[in-house]
């Protein structure tokens, strides 16, 4: 996509511009991949790091790295700009909070007012009227913005055979792990930007498996919230009933700081109103060592992922009952039934919430049937996945009004979270584990993704916690284990997930394989 000299160009200048530094000063040294926001936080206030120097470590990084990962749709002029204002506030005594001075990427289907938020579509090339809610939240956080994440176009909503981490604006984001494999998931630029070391921190967003799929894929950590715990203003929609932003990260406790900024309520997201008072503003003081010592854990193997998942579910078994868990195999009850209600309500969801969505915008089609009529007209939007069914189709559906459409979306939102209650009931649990993924595919777009990943579903379309940690490599691929609670639960779930990457820690980081042996 010809993005590396801008790339170069606006490091360059930021550096002369924020730091009167020659653009070929090196940055602060240090492991980035294996540095948590505390670290990174005791290396600042102890002077050894500056917000400006990490920032440049980012940037200096994606530009050299990126091009092998095209997981940077487009940088933020202002970063270091950002940066130099934390600086002063650390010099000042303001902290903001554990994420000041922080870099962040963001999933370009987040509005930010100074930087176009496209859904990785050109139709959507022009600026927001005003920031998202999260983003207001980060920036008021002191966090730095490093620019926007790559993702799978409208967030995979487009097209029948769709590849995931390709977009009209973005091209192909890869694996990092292998570079032919496929990042899975609309939040592709975001799990594969932070695997990379490209940012501290991304921010992706869910209707089914959006977070947690990409984040298995790639070894690192995602979480997607109870729904109403983050506020989805400003964020380009599928459905409203199951959409939800959420944090992607190296390691639990950074996603556990990112929610606690990201957690509030928003009057513009009736959802967010729903969350008990006595929910935690900190999730990081609560991932405490020893949680699984007495925890009972509902293992759901999913052997239709494969030998190579399952071996890696088995020695995960075997790693949670040595840090003292119970561990009971389950199958959640009404899968099936899920799989063929979840659909048709989402292409009715679909378009109600995205003509909503698209009626905030300054600039571009004001509606579904005007983003159709504009892909048919623009060649480039059919390099990869050339057909927009999902958008023809949701254009069809019946309305938000039709009782059909009402009684099916009642049974489905009904059985999803009957699924994980009577579970999570039925064996006195404390979580279901599932794995979150199998070894990822190659990348072909005249083929499509091969993810039908069942998982996510229960949670995703309940609107309960999942949260994926690294299980395990399977050759040179991740696959990761996922931890789904009750709604509102997500302090458990964390802290489940993170004494596990204690008990078993799995991550190792990519080393940009071409491709695996045939």
């Amino acid at each position: 996509m010809g993005r590396r000299p801008v790339f170069l160009a606006i490091l360059a200048a930021a550096l002369v511009f924020v730091t009167g530094a020659p653009a070929t000063a090196a940055p602060a040294r240090f492991d980035l991949d294996s540095a948590d926001i505390p670290a990174l936080q005791a290396r600042m206030a102890s002077g050894r790091l500056t917000a400006v120097g990490l920032t440049s470590s980012y940037l200096e990084r994606i530009h050299r790295i990126d091009g092998k990962v095209d997981a940077v749709l487009a940088l933020n002029p202002a970063a270091l700009s950002q940066a130099a204002a934390s600086d002063a506030r650390r010099r000042a005594h303001r902290l903001r909070g554990p994420l000041d001075g922080i870099p962040v990427l963001v999933k370009d289907n987040v509005d930010t007012r100074d930087q176009w938020t496209t859904a990785g579509s050109r139709a959507l090339r022009s600026l927001p009227a005003k920031d998202a809610t999260l983003i207001t939240r980060l920036r008021d956080a002191g966090a730095v913005l490093l620019g926007k994440a790559n993702l799978s176009e409208w967030a995979n909503f487009r097209a029948a055979k769709p590849t995931s981490g390709w977009s009209g604006v973005g091209g192909q984001t890869h694996n990092p792990y292998v570079l032919d494999r496929n990042p899975c998931g609309s939040s592709a630029g975001s799990a594969a930007g932070v695997a990379a070391s490209l940012a501290q921190v991304a921010i992706g967003s869910e209707t089914d498996g959006s977070i947690v799929c990409p984040a298995g894929m790639t070894a690192t950590v995602g979480h997607k919230p109870s729904l109403g715990l983050v506020s989805r203003t400003g964020v380009v929609p599928i459905s409203a009933e199951q959409d939800t932003a959420g944090p992607i990260a190296r390691n639990v406790v950074d996603v556990a700081l990112t929610l606690s900024v990201l957690q509030g309520r928003d009057p513009s997201d009736p959802a967010t109103s729903r969350y008990p008072d006595s929910q935690p503003t900190d999730y990081a003081k609560l991932l405490k060592p020893g949680v699984l010592r007495g925890a009972r854990i509902g293992l759901w193997r999913l052997p239709v992922l494969g030998p190579d998942t399952d071996k890696v579910m088995t020695s995960a078994r075997n790693s949670l009952v040595k840090a003292g868990a119970t561990v009971v195999e389950v199958t959640p009850p009404y899968q099936d039934r899920l799989l063929e209600l979840e659909f048709p309500a989402l292409l009715t969801e679909f378009h109600r919430d995205i003509d909503k969505y698209l009626a905030t915008r300054p600039r571009g089609p004001r509606n579904l049937a005007e983003l159709i009529a504009y892909n048919r007209a623009d060649p480039l939007e059919q390099t990869c996945f050339a057909g927009q069914e999902l958008f023809e189709e949701a254009l069809a559906a019946p309305p938000p009004t039709d009782p059909g459409y009402l009684a099916g979306r009642a049974e489905l939102s009904d059985l999803a979270r009957r699924s994980l209650d009577e579970t999570l009931a039925k064996y006195h649990l404390d979580a279901i584990a599932s794995p979150t993924n199998p070894p990822a595919w190659k990348t072909d777009c005249a083929v499509g993704d091969n993810d039908v990943i069942p998982s996510s579903t229960p949670a995703a379309v309940a609107g309960y916690p999942d949260v994926t940690v690294p299980a395990g490599i399977a050759g040179a691929l991740p696959v990761g284990i996922s931890f789904m609670g009750a709604r509102w639960s997500d302090a458990r779930v964390l802290a489940l997930a993170a004494d596990f990457s204690r008990a078993a820690p799995a991550r190792v980081p990519p080393r940009y394989l071409p491709t695996l042996p045939s």
